[in-house]
């Protein structure tokens, strides 16, 4: 048993805050494997049915009828591209950008929540982001694609404990810091430094969402819709994945 509020670094020792989780290099590398594939083995024609098939396009979820004979995968589709969206990309820069985000916020979430919660985490963050999608573009027949929502949900789960003091933030990365009590929601979003990041955070996706570049990902387009849901999902669910609880004082 860990004792959280007792310092654990030593010097000479690597500390979890300079590796990345097994589980988040398995999952980037995952994502790696899944584009060089796209982009080396299948041919465009092979690409173009793997995106109708496994992307999410919100019209399959409302006019399922009207697109069935255009888009394979039938009703299951409907069901799997909920959260099989998140394992394509754009394209090689689209990937590298959320491989950077991941590693630098779901490093910090799956040192807390360990490999299972971690994963539930990023496939209902994945979810929430299509169904805010769905929900602002019900008509839309454009591919959505990209593990943004996901990574989304990572940087707000880690906002509820990274910043608290005695946190991660704070000091040398032993394992106990990612393993203290956590602060209320009121605690965190009253907290100046959580606010500027959630402030900063929500401001950008905004601006992409007037700029009129929303609809979707596979042509290079931001879902900045899909970023708000998993990011949101991330925010006021962490208390369900979190194994270590708040701090009740």
């Amino acid at each position: 048993m860990i004792d959280s509020t007792q310092p654990t670094w030593q010097p000479g020792v690597r500390q979890p805050i300079f590796n990345v989780p097994r589980v988040v290099i398995w999952l980037a590398g995952t994502l790696f494997v899944v584009h060089a594939l796209r982009a080396f083995l299948l041919s465009d024609q092979g690409d173009a049915w793997v995106i109708s098939a496994f992307a999410f396009i919100p019209l399959r979820v409302s006019a399922p009828d009207s697109v069935q004979v255009l888009l394979p995968g039938g009703s299951a589709a409907r069901v799997w591209s909920f959260v099989t969206y998140a394992l394509l990309h754009g394209g090689w820069g689209h990937l590298l950008i959320n491989g950077v985000w991941m590693a630098a916020f779901g490093s910090a979430v799956a040192w807390r929540f360990g490999t299972g919660r971690f994963l539930l985490l990023s496939a209902v963050g994945a979810v929430a982001g299509a169904a805010v999608h769905w929900l602002v573009y019900p008509q839309s027949f454009v591919p959505m694609v990209g593990a943004s929502a996901a990574i989304s949900a990572h940087m707000a789960a880690a906002s509820r404990f990274v910043f608290s003091t005695g946190g991660p933030m704070w000091g040398p990365g032993e394992i106990g810091r990612y393993r203290r009590p956590a602060p209320s929601l009121v605690e965190v979003i009253t907290d100046r430094r959580v606010f500027v990041f959630l402030a900063v955070w929500f401001a950008i996706n905004l601006l992409f969402g007037l700029g009129g570049t929303g609809a979707g990902l596979a042509s290079g387009a931001v879902a900045w819709d899909a970023h708000i849901g998993g990011f949101v999902a991330g925010l006021l669910l962490f208390p369900l994945f979190d194994p270590i609880g708040t701090d009740r004082r």
